[in-house]
């Protein structure tokens, strides 16, 4: 089979093994099995005469032929689409941005943003998804996505490896913070002092792995007593209204916390910086896609955040 016959399905399943970085959770976006998508994938290889796709342990990364392929699919597919609204009758679009973003970024800074966009860009459409970061760096690489909010923490190292590389842009750089109980003896100051968290319960990321210690005080200086382990942020804020424990947050999630929950700087040590990185492919952006990238800049200068603890 030449390239040129290979089918939009083929093309619909590499962009998605792409963009979900297995094949297995390409199948299961795509109610495939997954014997289906290795065909898929085997047929669109053959026609290439290449490997598009390098195995690896944690999943699959685009060869160089496999970034060739990407880039002209996701082109075909998309005018596909355009297609498909046209003849169903849908206006067209004034523009259409794909955006991704990191759990937490949704409470605050989406919001936010698309409010802004929907006064002074009422024709413009956002659609997307959350995901983690190395999820959403997949799907930029893949195409699927336009921009992508990131979560960045020391030592700042790019997101990953690729080239050439993502053109990155730095929302805000702030401090991390502490949730804490409002009935929490720590609740009672303006800030809490890194020597005051020794003893304490806390409320991690999740329970294996290296993010067995997320939302633990970074570098505590003892083995911390983990009360409880949960992956959504929501839940661990209300853990914390519930006094079950602390937790840290980024300083955005100050406004979005629930009764019960007091956000505050901590004092004392080197201070934990946390990055928001607003993240694209390196080529020339859509109008669009600048106008969507100016609002997620606002939104994020905009957002309210504790006050930094006296020296």
């Amino acid at each position: 089979m030449a390239f040129r016959d290979v089918s939009l399905t083929a093309l619909r399943v590499f962009r998605a093994v792409a963009d979900q970085g297995t094949f297995t959770a390409a199948a299961a976006s795509l109610g495939y099995t997954q014997s289906a998508v290795s065909r898929q994938i085997a047929a669109i290889e053959r026609a290439a005469g290449a490997e598009l796709l390098e195995r690896r342990r944690d999943g699959v990364r685009l060869t160089p032929a496999g970034r060739v392929v990407m880039r002209r699919a996701t082109v075909v597919l998309d005018e596909i689409e355009a297609t498909a609204r046209e003849l169903s009758g849908l206006p067209e679009q004034a523009g259409t941005v794909r955006l991704g973003w990191f759990p937490s970024a949704g409470a605050v800074l989406l919001p936010r943003a698309l409010t802004a966009l929907r006064r002074t860009d009422p024709g413009l459409q956002v659609v997307g998804r959350e995901g983690s970061t190395p999820a959403l760096v997949r799907a930029l690489r893949a195409g699927s996505l336009d921009l992508a909010v990131l979560a960045s923490a020391p030592p700042f190292r790019p997101p990953d490896s690729e080239s050439p590389p993502l053109t990155l842009q730095t929302l805000t750089e702030r401090a991390l913070c502490l949730a804490v109980p409002a009935t929490h003896p720590l609740a009672r100051g303006d800030f809490v002092d890194v020597a005051d968290l020794r003893g304490q319960r806390w409320i991690a990321g999740s329970s294996t792995g290296e993010d067995r210690l997320m939302g633990v005080w970074p570098g505590l200086d003892e083995r911390p007593e983990i009360a409880h382990t949960a992956r959504d942020w929501l839940a661990k804020l209300q853990l914390v209204a519930a006094g079950c424990g602390l937790t840290t947050v980024p300083a955005m999630l100050a406004s979005a916390a629930p009764p019960g929950v007091r956000v505050l700087p901590v004092r004392g040590g080197p201070q934990e910086q946390r990055r928001l990185l607003l993240a694209r492919l390196p080529h020339p952006p859509t109008d669009p896609v600048v106008r969507v990238a100016t609002a997620l800049r606002a939104a994020a200068v905009d957002a309210p955040a504790p006050s930094s603890p006296p020296a």
